[in-house]
């Protein structure tokens, strides 16, 4: 034959998803890294992860945050204050009057109720939404440089199937100058006109898919590029050009679905796959939106924070007043002073009240946050879940169908034209068919890869241990769920 079937290459099967950490993890392949000639999807995506800046700088904010809620929860520092006090006038004398002094004072201020368990308490629970962030980070690295991978891939497998049917068409070309070369044939000039010009699209069409090559290890490139970097200084930086020119493994992952047994029964009955309410429970377990449930109870622990507003601050001062003798020399007793300072909230309409209701709307808004997340979850799993159903449709169809009558349908016009009862014009046309066919059935593969690589993001936290607040964060949150 002179155009020979995609063989069906046994894969590695990989893991779907990512535990709480937040990384997706794959079965073993033949080789973990590979020799840096070749860049498997498996070694792409943990160097695309190990590599993120991102991820470093969030690990920052979350050491930054929890800093903060640290120094939120001390007391504030004393005052010291040091002063002459009632000093004549007349001279300035510091003996003349009796009620001239050297003053030493201190003071120290008490915040409000409990404001700095609850600023603390507050600062530590923001901060914790931090590691959630981070796993949903890595699931979305995961997917957006595999689905990149995925796509430098479908294109280099594309151009080595059109190059390996090149000389096909070259052969048919040599065949047709031939025949008609030798007047035995019904070979027209035209044939051999059609054959070059065949020749000459199967060039162009390497050309636009190199672009698209260049395009999308660009894209990958930059996730990439820094795994090249090295701190030993007599080892070659690879450039980003070189990058460009990097080659893929030749194996198609296989991914493995979560909740395979689920989803293969619900594709085998072409049925939905599971209920609104059943969907909204396994993503409620999703790093993003754990990172939300943080955020809201840290704005709901901001509204206890506010409340302590209506409480008074209490401070404490004393002093001690050195006098010097009278001017008979005779002793004067030092003065002692201790007392105590408040505040009264008493016009609280235009500041407590407003910081309360502020606390209470941007709980509000973050809880609006979380339903449209939930929503957004639940498009992309329904736009997934449709996709991947025509997918495995379409891939059935090629597979038993369309594919094995293409290829059966160029023999024949090969075989009618070399025992010159066909036309040559079909015998390209067939050919064209099944090198578009073979193409068209890589693509479908490719996406189908795709489509399960987004389904495993959605159900990212369902290895996750389910999460629960802990009761010395629920002390801090009295109001109930509004």
């Amino acid at each position: 034959m002179f155009i020979s079937k995609i063989s069906q290459v046994n894969l590695v099967t990989i893991a779907s998803v990512i535990s709480l950490a937040g990384i997706f993890t794959f079965s073993p392949i033949s080789h973990a890294f590979n020799n840096g000639k070749y860049w498997s999807f498996n070694h792409s995506i943990i160097t695309a992860q190990k590599n993120d800046p991102w991820l470093t700088g969030n690990k920052h904010q979350q050491q930054a945050i929890e800093s903060m809620s640290k120094a939120a929860s001390s007391m504030p520092d004393p005052k010291m204050s040091i002063g002459l006090a009632n000093l004549p006038t007349d001279g300035f004398d510091f003996s003349q009057e009796g009620m001239s002094q050297f003053k030493v004072g201190i003071t120290q201020m008490f915040p409000r109720g409990d404001t700095l368990a609850i600023k603390y308490q507050q600062l530590r629970i923001e901060s914790e939404a931090y590691p959630f962030q981070r796993a949903d980070r890595k699931a979305k690295v995961a997917v957006t440089v595999g689905s990149l991978w995925l796509d430098a891939f479908r294109v280099q497998q594309s151009i080595a199937l059109i190059e390996q049917n090149r000389s096909l068409f070259e052969q048919l070309a040599d065949v047709a100058q031939a025949s008609y070369s030798s007047t035995l044939g019904k070979t027209r000039q035209q044939d051999i006109v059609r054959a070059q010009l065949e020749l000459t699209q199967l060039d162009d069409r390497l050309d636009i898919l190199a672009q698209q090559e260049n395009a999308y290890l660009g894209m990958l490139a930059q996730w990439l590029s820094s795994a090249f970097l090295s701190n030993n200084q007599q080892q070659q930086i690879t450039t980003i050009s070189q990058l460009h020119m990097m080659k893929l493994t030749k194996q198609l992952p296989q991914l493995d679905l979560i909740h395979q047994g689920l989803i293969a029964s619900s594709l085998a009955n072409n049925q939905q796959w599971l209920s609104t309410a059943e969907l909204a429970k396994h993503f409620a377990k999703h790093p993003a939106v754990l990172a939300l449930d943080k955020k809201v109870l840290s704005t709901k622990t901001g509204i206890n924070l506010a409340e302590q507003e209506y409480k008074p601050e209490w401070g404490v001062n004393a002093s001690y007043g050195y006098r010097d003798d009278d001017p008979m020399g005779n002793s004067r007793s030092d003065l002692f002073s201790v007392g105590v300072t408040f505040d009264l909230p008493l016009f609280t309409e235009n500041r407590q009240d407003m910081s309360v209701k502020s606390a209470i709307s941007k709980t509000e808004a973050v809880k609006t946050d979380k339903i449209l997340l939930l929503r957004q979850l639940l498009g992309a799993f329904s736009s997934a879940q449709g996709r991947l159903l025509r997918l495995t449709d379409r891939k059935e169809l090629y597979q038993n169908k369309l594919l094995p009558q293409i290829h059966d349908q160029a023999e024949a016009s090969l075989t009618a034209y070399t025992n010159d009862d066909g036309d040559f014009s079909e015998v390209v046309r067939s050919r064209i068919a099944v090198l578009n066919a073979e193409i068209e059935q890589l693509k479908i593969s490719v996406e189908e890869q795709k489509i399960i690589l987004e389904l495993n993001y959605l159900f990212v936290g369902n290895l996750a241990t389910d999460t629960r607040f802990t009761n010395e964060q629920q002390t801090f949150v009295k109001r109930e769920e509004r």
